[in-house]
């Protein structure tokens, strides 16, 4: 069985947010207790799985992600990178429609080598700055947002971006404020280095200390963004080591992700279910 490590959000190997991704014959997924274990040895943010469906449908595709840890909803990274490895291998063209549990996801290929995400715009509920988030974060917010109601994060912003590339947080307590991770943001101290807000991104909650760059997160903070710099059209930075851009397009109810991927490794799995 054939598998792939893709950095995504990224055109250069070795940054970016690498993934595993598995192209399975059709239907059914294996066993998950095996996914689990896939991924647990893959022991990246996430490995993705997919099987083609039957045609006809309105998803092309079933995907499913995984991290060492557990089972998620929605992923970005995962998702570029496996639309990515079907590009390249010759097993879609155009338009890819992914089943997931959030729904049908998109995909669209460019001539330039960039791929487009179709996701859903997070909901983003303004809250008072819960207890501990000062202490976990080792810095003020300047507002806080709860997205419980789509992915799962709190949205932090930050003072600046300096506050934001600079921060050390204490994971464990970052744990307990939010059921799937923390994301913190600021503004671009520079929009002329081709970027308009920065951001990172932790989820100890689901087994991943520190994310490099994640997708999903973007589809709160495009939104977030877009209505305080009066622009649909907006660059994210992601400031972890790995580091990643995503390109967002605000369109109400869904929003576009668009980054380009690369494959590191391509091998064999000898493990089968």
């Amino acid at each position: 069985m054939r598998i792939r490590i893709v950095d995504a959000f990224t055109d250069r190997p070795f940054t970016g947010n690498p993934a595993g991704v598995l192209i399975l014959d059709t239907g059914p997924f294996p066993d998950d207790t095996w996914l689990q274990r896939v991924a647990r040895e893959v022991n990246l943010s996430e490995t993705a799985f997919a099987h083609p469906l039957e045609p006809g449908g309105e998803a092309d595709w079933a995907l499913r992600w995984f991290t060492p840890a557990t089972e998620v909803d929605m992923c970005g990274h995962a998702t570029l990178a496996t639309a990515h490895v079907l590009r390249t291998a010759g097993l879609a063209t155009g338009l890819i429609r992914f089943a997931a549990r959030c729904g049908v996801l998109g995909a669209t290929a460019h001539d330039d080598g960039g791929l487009t995400l179709d996701f859903p715009t997070s909901s983003l509920t303004p809250v008072a700055i819960p207890d501990g988030v000062s202490a976990a974060l080792g810095a003020a917010p300047v507002s806080v947002h709860d997205t419980a109601s789509h992915i799962g994060d709190l949205l932090v912003e930050l003072a600046d971006e300096r506050t934001v590339r600079e921060l050390t947080p204490d994971i464990r307590s970052l744990e307990a404020l939010s059921r799937r991770g923390v994301v913190v943001t600021a503004a671009a101290e520079d929009p002329d280095r081709g970027y308009d807000f920065v951001s990172r991104g932790f989820f100890p909650g689901v087994g991943i200390d520190e994310d490099p760059v994640t997708g999903s997160a973007h589809t709160a903070l495009a939104p977030f963004w877009s209505a305080r710099l009066g622009r649909d059209e907006l660059t994210g930075l992601q400031g972890s080591v790995r580091t990643g851009l995503v390109r967002t397009s605000l369109r109400g109810a869904r929003t576009l992700l668009t980054g380009h991927a690369v494959t590191v490794i391509d091998g064999e799995l000898l493990a089968a279910p």
